[in-house]
């Protein structure tokens, strides 16, 4: 499938003190209402996004989520609809997945997808399907999902909401997205290192800001990122749990989910309104 990717976007420009590098979408994904992008993860020069759709009037049914896989130095990405099995009167099938699909981890060759409430879900790599486009609403490849791992908590505790996730070390940080006085809490689920799915319950680390919609955590500090509406740059906030300082005007506005790249040691995000969709990066020097 990487092989075999259809659409072209283009490098560009992004607001934001602290953006180094961006990048867009075709006209037709720039300015598109249905989808919007929400979760990255960066592998080498393939950037992963995952998008949810929106119900626009005269759809029947929502088109779930899908996840995008954008290469960084030819501009090339293509879609991929991500798919629940599916087996009617013995025949097999796929159903769109309907989640928000807030962050995305890229994690050995299983992608994990955000799925708030409901915690997330799990789809392997080879498991991509190449289909006719009459399957999956004109998608060439979907990428069935094949495990949920549900939000779950002792009596009197709110379950934890999986709003976004990120990579910490060879684990996953999951984080709450939180407006007025809602929980905010951080928490880091253990992955096993062969494979690369959970191994346990999650940890409370810790509260996070409000607005969060992304974070990360590298060598012990906490990157988040904040939206503030359509029109105001978004900002980043580093630090511990609980005492995280504001840097202003950094990224552009929407701002979504926060990835960390090992290699380069650089932040990268997405943004979601239309006609301002970028990925970009950041250096994390910046923020020293």
């Amino acid at each position: 499938m990487l092989g075999d990717l259809n659409r072209q976007g283009r490098r560009s420009w992004a607001p934001g003190r602290a953006v180094e590098r961006a990048w867009t979408f075709d006209r037709a994904d720039r300015r598109d209402l249905r989808w919007w992008p929400q979760g990255v993860d960066v592998r080498g020069s393939t950037v992963a996004l995952t998008w949810y759709a929106k119900k626009l009037p005269g759809d029947a049914v929502t088109q779930g989520a899908r996840v995008t896989f954008f290469d960084l130095e030819t501009c090339r990405y293509r879609h991929v609809l991500l798919v629940q099995p599916t087996l009617v009167d013995g025949t097999p099938g796929v159903a769109p997945l309907p989640v928000h699909a807030g962050g995305l981890v890229w994690a050995g060759d299983h992608l994990h997808v955000a799925a708030t409430a409901k915690g997330f879900w799990s789809a392997r790599l080879d498991d991509v399907l190449r289909v006719s486009h009459e399957t999956a609403y004109g998608y060439r490849y979907v990428l069935p999902v094949h495990t949920a791992y549900r939000a779950s908590a002792d009596d009197g505790v709110e379950r934890l909401r999986y709003s976004f996730l990120s990579r910490d070390g060879d684990d996953l940080l999951v984080g709450e997205y939180a407006a007025g006085d809602r929980s905010r809490r951080l928490a880091r689920v253990p992955l096993d290192p062969a494979t690369r799915l959970p191994t346990g319950n999650p940890e409370v680390l810790g509260d996070g800001v409000g607005h969060m919609q992304g974070v990360v955590r590298v060598d012990g500090r906490l990157y988040a990122t904040t939206s503030h509406g359509r029109s105001r740059l978004g900002s980043v906030w580093t630090g511990t749990p609980g005492a995280l300082t504001r840097h202003r005007w950094a990224i552009p506005m929407g701002p979504e989910d926060l990835t960390h790249d090992l290699d380069s040691d650089r932040l990268w995000s997405v943004t979601e309104h239309p006609w301002a969709r970028w990925i970009y990066s950041m250096k994390r020097s910046w923020f020293d």
